[in-house]
């Protein structure tokens, strides 16, 4: 079975800065490897979302229904419903997940 990947409007601002800052701060050609590689990871997503591990900073205050995936060091983070996957966050691992995913995931 197939799933259909929908990008949040969150999200798909989160990939545009990232590669937005990206483009600015490093090499040429950067930018364009991390878009790549980020849309391989959202493309395998719609053969097998299951495979994400849980985000741990959800995990230590009881929330499984969402999942991750990397390309390190960012992580994309999404929700399966039905035939569907939402990816909510795009996002540089090494910032404050924590504060992200409350701002983001608890308080929406």
């Amino acid at each position: 079975m197939s799933f259909q990947v929908f990008l949040t409007d969150d999200a798909a601002r989160d990939l545009e800065d990232l590669y937005d800052y990206i483009e600015s701060h490093d090499v040429p050609g950067k930018a364009d490897h991390v878009l790549e590689q980020i849309e391989k990871g959202l493309a395998g997503l719609s053969e097998n979302p299951q495979r994400g591990t849980q985000p741990n900073e959800l995990l230590t205050i009881g929330i499984r229904e969402y999942r991750e995936i990397f390309f390190k060091p960012y992580r994309i983070i999404y929700r399966v419903m039905a035939e569907s996957v939402y990816v909510l966050v795009i996002a540089d691992g090494r910032r404050d997940m924590q504060a992200l995913l409350q701002r983001r995931l608890l308080q929406a």
